[in-house]
């Protein structure tokens, strides 16, 4: 390639980065922000293994077990918009390394918190850092991609998130089972304490680690922050090719024009804390929202928010859920080994009523699952390794459109069919395919909406589809809690119709990942 566009004006960004080569930094920027992606699997579905044992602790009826889900799930609508806010002002990085230390933080806080209350409340603390790390880690990761590998770099991202629901079972089953418990008044820690514990850890760990890692440079230029910029993509040319930064060929960026008039430095160096300079911010924030619900963007931010409420709401609520109804599934055969039974009628064990009750309060109360549940959950996290390495071999050559459309409505028909299993391989089964596909489908979701909108919406937009699909969660982990035990019906009938809406919402996505976009 020739060197012409080094002269007058600069060079674009798109040729800039391409010259800084691919290489070790991009596979060490995929790892972290794979892992980040891997915790957040990790933090999003924790509480599935913690229901069932910490039953007797907190006292906890299925009403309360959707009112525990559901507070992380509050957290996350809560905190999606605020974090893609902070990202698309104040950076990418500096932003995650919040988001994942207050993660970390309120985890280990919450393992050692002895009430329901205060342990929801934290909960509601993880669940609003947890899904500023999520949103943001793939805008931050794209931004650093030439246009040719970002959509398979992207695609990569969700075998992260199979290796998180992977982990997090055999977690939880080296863990969990030990059998010990140490009271002292009011306060207890037990196994399951530990397991919260050490879960807590990663988020503090990958946040320390990306102190080692440079702002988007694409960010950077956004912001009119061009010799930054430019000291990034010497850094990545050095890591890249071995070579001194010195010998990087270019030697000027084009600049992009300030989104606010008048402002003659960064937005990225305003406070919050000066009354002038949060105006300015805040006036930023409310027209980059604007532009989100304006042409030409008003359509992509409209289907985005629609399909990730369908999806999330499915996908959020059954997963937190399942191994509570892997429980009751193993507790019913147990007892009635002879018997054929359905997801509806195992899910109606209820303990405040002992005239309906299936199964012995005693039995039910006890903090010990069996180890097929752990296994149950393993084989899940399994069985989404060929979707995992399906998606980005395959991604160039059927599209990331395809992917979704083909996963969402799979797995609608999949959420149906769990009306009509009778044992527990044939539940088995059907959440295998629902966990395969769905998660396929929201990485897929996260690849493409990289693509619809520019650097500096980019953030903001995940972030708001991401507040719709929450918000979603939240009333599909209230309205399961409440109806598991009454209706499992409605629910299961609910899921599957806004998954295959979903699936139809996404014909009329856009083609993305050929063109570079500003």
């Amino acid at each position: 390639m020739g060197l012409d566009f080094l002269e007058t004006g600069g060079t674009d960004f798109e040729n800039a980065i391409i010259t800084s080569g691919f290489g070790k930094f991009h596979f060490s920027l995929l790892t972290v922000c794979g892992l980040i992606y891997a915790n957040t699997a990790v933090g999003i579905t924790i509480l599935s293994f913690v229901l069932p044992s910490a039953t007797c602790d907190f006292n906890l009826t299925s009403e309360k077990k959707g009112w525990l889900t559901a507070a992380p799930m509050l957290g996350m609508v809560i905190g999606s918009y605020i974090w893609g806010c902070l990202a698309d002002t104040k950076g990418r990085r500096v932003v995650l390394i919040a988001a994942l230390l207050l993660d970390g933080v309120c985890g280990l806080i919450s393992s050692v918190t002895p009430d329901f209350i205060s342990f929801s409340v934290l909960r509601f603390f993880n669940g609003f850092a947890i899904t500023g790390a999520m949103g943001i880690c793939f805008p931050y990761l794209g931004e650093f991609q030439p246009t040719k590998y970002r959509e398979k770099i992207l695609c990569w991202m969700e075998l992260f998130w199979t290796l998180g629901i992977i982990v997090l079972p055999l977690i939880a089953w080296g863990i969990i089972p030990l059998d010990f418990k140490y009271i002292q008044g009011n306060f207890f820690f037990g196994s399951w304490n530990l397991f919260v514990a050490v879960c807590a850890l990663p988020s503090i760990l990958i946040g320390l680690w990306l102190f080692f890692f440079p702002e988007s440079p694409k960010f950077l230029l956004e912001c009119g922050e061009t010799e930054a910029a430019l000291d990034v993509l010497r850094d990545i040319f050095q890591s890249n090719t071995g070579r001194d930064r010195s010998e990087y060929p270019i030697k000027s960026l084009k600049e992009k024009e300030q989104h606010v008039p008048g402002l003659n430095r960064s937005i990225r160096t305003l406070k919050m804390s000066k009354p002038k300079e949060l105006k300015i911010l805040i006036h930023e924030i409310w027209e980059q929202t604007k532009a989100l619900w304006s042409p030409p963007y008003l359509k992509n931010t409209t289907l985005a928010c629609l399909i990730q409420f369908g999806i999330t709401t499915s996908y959020y609520t059954l997963m937190i859920w399942f191994p509570e109804l892997f429980y009751r599934f193993e507790s019913f055969e147990r007892h009635y080994p002879n018997e054929t039974t359905s997801v509806c009628k195992v899910s109606s064990i209820v303990l405040n009523h002992p005239n309906n009750t299936v199964i012995d309060e005693i039995d039910y109360c006890s903090s010990k699952m069996d180890n097929e549940i752990y296994l149950h959950t393993l084989i899940i996290g399994l069985a989404c390794i060929p979707t995992s390495l399906w998606l980005p071999m395959c991604v160039h050559r059927l599209g990331a459109k395809f992917f979704l459309i083909f996963s969402i409505v799979v797995a609608s028909i999949a959420t149906i069919l769990l009306y009509f299993v009778q044992t527990s391989l044939q539940n088995l089964i059907l959440c295998c395919i629902f966990e395969a596909l769905t998660s396929l489908g929201i990485s897929a979701v996260y690849c493409v909406m990289v693509d619809l909108f520019p650097t500096n919406l980019r953030v903001m937009a995940a972030a708001l589809a991401l507040t719709f699909g929450r918000s979603g969660a939240l009333m599909g982990n209230l309205l399961f809690g409440y109806l598991i035990d009454l209706n499992c019906l409605v629910p299961i009938l609910l899921f599957g119709l806004m998954l295959l809406i979903s699936g139809i919402l996404c014909f009329f996505l856009p083609s993305t990942g050929q063109d570079a976009l500003d």
